[in-house]
């Protein structure tokens, strides 16, 4: 017999999922309807804003289990200082890698070589170093991670593995990310839905979720924030948009992912909280 059915019942999850994908391609389908690029006057404010959907919803659904008085969900990281959090700095160090790794081996078999240019560009463009930290900051690592990681992960975790549950989440925040394919000036927009780089973005979703979801079972939600910048922030430093380095990137991840899943010390870690492999006398 399993536990596992009061779990689903009050996981919050399909109040995650409304809030979150109502909120944000609501005000992403302004932002289309507005035209223009998302970072000037008025489409910068429902483009922006529209990011933030999963921490809205992240944040209706602890409201109300705070107000049902629930506990939290099985395999939740608590918020709270810790040696977890020397795990922070490895693994951003480790996601930056990722990509200036594949960079490389993409120059060396034929792509296009790796530079600095675009970063330096990039970075006098927004007023320099701080300030590009802060928008990478805050557009996608604090707008996403709260709730994809932080609300969203645990809870597929009651009932399904690492493998699982990254999986499925990284299927969902693929399609969370298709609006923005269609908001002119963004990086997804630029790739284009129906392309190999539109793809290649589009499958690379897959490999940072199992990656994220590793950081957060780590160090939590500010482990999972650490590598969305890493591997963000590198991209935006060295301008990645060939497909071929785009392909080496996600191979790499899928690597280094598929290792990390393989390395753990406790394989019932692994397991969703309703597997019962062996059965307890006396239950029913």
């Amino acid at each position: 017999m399993t536990i596992s059915t009061p779990v689903r019942q009050k996981s919050g999850l399909a109040a995650f999922w409304t809030v979150t994908f109502t909120t944000s391609w609501a005000l992403w389908l302004i932002a289309i309807r507005l035209g223009g690029s998302p970072m000037s006057f008025p489409t910068v404010v429902p483009y922006l804003l529209g990011g933030f959907g999963p921490v809205i919803g992240a944040i209706v659904v602890r409201a109300g289990r705070a107000r049902r008085r629930q506990p939290a969900p099985a395999h939740t990281v608590r918020l709270r200082l810790s040696a977890r959090l020397l795990w922070v700095l490895p693994l951003l160090v480790m996601a930056s890698a990722t990509v200036l790794v594949a960079a490389l081996l993409a120059y060396l078999l034929g792509g296009p070589a790796v530079s600095s240019t675009a970063g330096q560009s990039l970075i006098a463009a927004v007023g320099g170093p701080v300030p590009f930290v802060v928008s990478m900051l805050i557009a996608g690592p604090l707008a996403e991670e709260p709730g994809w990681r932080g609300t969203a992960y645990p809870r597929l975790r009651a009932s399904m593995s690492r493998l699982r549950a990254g999986l499925l989440l990284g299927v969902v925040w693929a399609v969370w990310h298709l609006p923005l394919f269609f908001v002119h000036g963004t990086v997804q927009a630029a790739f284009g839905l129906i392309s190999w780089g539109g793809l290649l973005f589009t499958i690379s979703v897959l490999p940072m979720a199992l990656l994220t979801g590793y950081a957060y079972e780590r160090a939590g939600v500010a482990a999972a924030i650490a590598v969305h910048f890493g591997v963000n922030a590198t991209m935006a430093l060295l301008g990645v948009s060939s497909p071929m380095t785009q392909a080496f990137i996600v191979a790499v991840q899928i690597i280094v992912a598929i290792a990390l899943l393989a390395w753990r010390r406790d394989r019932r870690a692994d397991l969703p909280i309703h597997a019962d492999p062996q059965p307890t006398p006396g239950r029913h």
